[in-house]
């Protein structure tokens, strides 16, 4: 390939790595939260499971992309799914704070493949917004002379396939990271679910953009102010539950 060809192909892979660990990042805290309340040696194999589900998902959904790109309804039920996760356990946070409590050890013992299918189910939805977004953005690319994989030009298709790969690397340690910071900060458990809200209205967004319905133009759904909206939000939510929240130990000595 001509050098500019392979600088324009570079210039692109990193955009899709970045892109790739903000979509990971959104993953990963969903897996975590999902997997919380869990037993240390169940939490693990969930999280396991979770990770080989996402890798699986992603790299089916990019060899199927033709097929995705018009099922909005993937998206539909991604986004209803995850804000019902959200709002459904911040208002048994609030509401039924101490009915939860004595319920928590019997859910402890019995959730555990109960908790499996809720991750592979938000896996799903996360690999066709991961695909489609990476599609979208390697599409821009000039052909190369390598051969189509999967209906799509060989050189667009690898790297994509690198860019979900290094997304995968990135949610596989940001998985156990939030686990941790949950666990050393409880109080910031509703600030996530808030996140995990708020990634369900970037996947409406996106679904009310689509052609097919219309409802909010496709231009928006994929502009740059839209993702800084909800880059912006998103971090504004962190931040809050981060100064709102007290570490454990401080918690302890209270």
């Amino acid at each position: 390939m001509e050098l500019t060809i392979l600088l324009e192909y570079g210039w692109v892979l990193v955009l899709l790595v970045a892109l790739e660990g903000l979509l990971a990042a959104d993953n990963a805290l969903v897996l975590a939260i999902m997997v919380k309340h869990l037993p240390e040696k169940e939490r693990k194999r969930a999280l396991f499971y979770g990770l080989a589900g996402a890798f699986i998902f992603r790299f089916a959904s990019l060899f199927i992309i033709s097929f995705l790109v018009d099922v909005w309804q993937v998206q539909a039920i991604g986004a209803l799914y995850l804000l019902f996760i959200a709002i459904n356990h911040i208002v048994r946070k609030l509401v039924f704070k101490k009915k939860d409590d004595t319920e928590g050890k019997e859910k402890k013992k019995s959730g555990f493949w109960g908790t499996v299918i809720k991750v592979e189910l938000a896996d799903i939805a996360f690999a066709v917004d991961s695909i489609l977004a990476a599609v979208a953005l390697a599409m821009t690319l000039p052909n190369t002379p390598l051969p189509e994989i999967g209906g799509m030009d060989g050189g667009k298709f690898l790297v994509i396939f690198i860019g979900g790969l290094i997304g995968l690397i990135i949610m596989r340690f940001a998985a156990n990271l939030f686990v941790k910071l949950l666990q050393s900060r409880p109080g910031l458990e509703i600030a996530a679910f808030a996140i995990v809200g708020w990634v369900g209205v970037k996947l409406a967004v996106l679904t009310l953009g689509h052609p097919d319905i219309g409802i909010i133009s496709y231009e928006f759904a994929h502009s740059k102010e839209w993702k800084l909206i909800f880059y912006g939000i998103l971090i504004l939510i962190a931040a809050v539950g981060w100064f709102m929240s007290k570490d454990k130990k401080e918690q302890t000595a209270e």
